[in-house]
C-alpha cells in the first residue's frame, strides 16, 4: 500500500457525465498533489465513468456498484477514504481556484480538526450567480450551527478520525447532522477559517431540488441537537430574515 496521503476527496456521482468535467478538471489543476481522489459511483448508466477516467488525476479511485441512495455512498467514500483528511466535493462542485487545496493543506499540516471557508453559487455555464446567503463564522462553535448550515459541506474538511458515518435515515439533510456531530468531537480553537472562497456550488443540485423536505429534515435535526423551543425562535428569525431580503 502507497503512503496515507494528506487528503482524501470524495465525489458522489450517478449518471452525472454532464456536470463532472468541471468537478474533475478543479481537481486536476490543484497546485497540492499530496491527495487521493475518490469517485463513488452509484453504477451510472450514462458514461460517468468513463468521463472520471479521461479526466481524472493519478490519484484517482474509482467505485461504481449499487447504492441506497446518496448518504449511502457518502458512507461508503468515508470507508474507503484513506487520507488524514476527508472533504466531499459532489459532482458539477468545483475547487475556486488552483490554490484552494494548498491553503487547505496547510491548516491540515498544523494540525488543525476542522478546516472550512466560503462558498459561491455557479450556474451550468459556471457564472457566479451570488455568495451564499450564510457565510461561514469566524470562530466554528456547535452553536453555530444552530444558525443554520453556516457552512457550506463542500468547504469543510474534517480529520477523519473525527468523522462519524452519515444517518441514512435522512434522505436530504443528513449532511446537516453530519457537520453539527463533527464539531461536537473537537473544540472551536481546533478550527480554522481559511478567510477564502473555496468551493463553486453548483445550483439545482438534489437538496435544491427538494428544498422543502430538506428544510422540515433539518429543522428535525436541529430539534435533536439544539432543542425544540429554541428551534422554533431560530426558524422565526430566518422567516423574518428571508422577508428582509426579499424587500431589498
Amino acid at each position: 500500500m502507497t503512503q496515507q496521503p494528506l487528503i482524501s476527496i470524495v465525489t458522489i456521482t450517478y449518471n452525472a457525465a454532464k456536470e463532472l468535467p468541471p468537478t474533475m478538471k478543479s481537481v486536476a489543476q490543484q497546485t497540492w498533489k499530496d491527495f487521493e481522489h475518490l469517485i463513488i459511483d452509484g453504477a451510472s448508466s450514462d458514461n460517468t465513468v468513463e468521463v472520471a477516467r479521461q479526466l481524472g488525476t493519478p490519484q484517482l479511485k474509482i467505485i461504481s456498484e449499487p447504492d441506497k441512495g446518496l448518504y449511502d455512498a457518502m458512507n461508503k467514500g468515508l470507508r474507503n477514504a484513506r487520507g488524514k483528511y476527508v472533504v466531499f466535493l459532489n459532482a458539477g462542485d468545483a475547487f475556486h481556484s488552483a490554490d484552494v487545496l494548498l491553503k487547505y493543506a496547510e491548516a491540515c499540516k498544523a494540525n488543525a480538526d476542522i478546516i472550512y471557508a466560503d462558498t459561491v453559487i455557479v450556474d451550468d455555464s459556471r457564472k457566479v450567480i451570488a455568495p451564499r446567503h450564510l457565510s461561514a463564522p469566524g470562530q466554528l462553535t456547535f452553536q453555530s450551527f444552530s444558525k443554520g448550515m453556516l457552512v457550506c459541506h463542500q468547504a469543510f474538511m474534517v480529520k477523519k478520525v473525527l468523522t462519524p458515518m452519515y444517518d441514512t435515515r435522512y434522505r436530504f439533510s443528513a449532511d446537516y447532522d453530519w457537520t453539527v456531530k463533527c464539531i461536537l468531537n473537537t473544540q472551536p480553537n481546533h478550527c480554522v477559517n481559511l478567510n477564502i472562497i473555496a468551493i463553486d456550488y453548483l445550483a439545482d443540485g438534489t437538496t435544491d431540488k427538494n428544498k422543502w423536505k430538506s428544510l422540515i429534515e433539518r429543522f428535525k435535526i436541529m430539534c435533536r441537537h439544539y432543542g425544540v423551543a429554541k428551534t422554533i425562535g431560530r426558524h422565526l428569525s430566518f422567516v423574518r430574515r428571508a422577508i428582509k431580503r426579499k424587500s431589498i
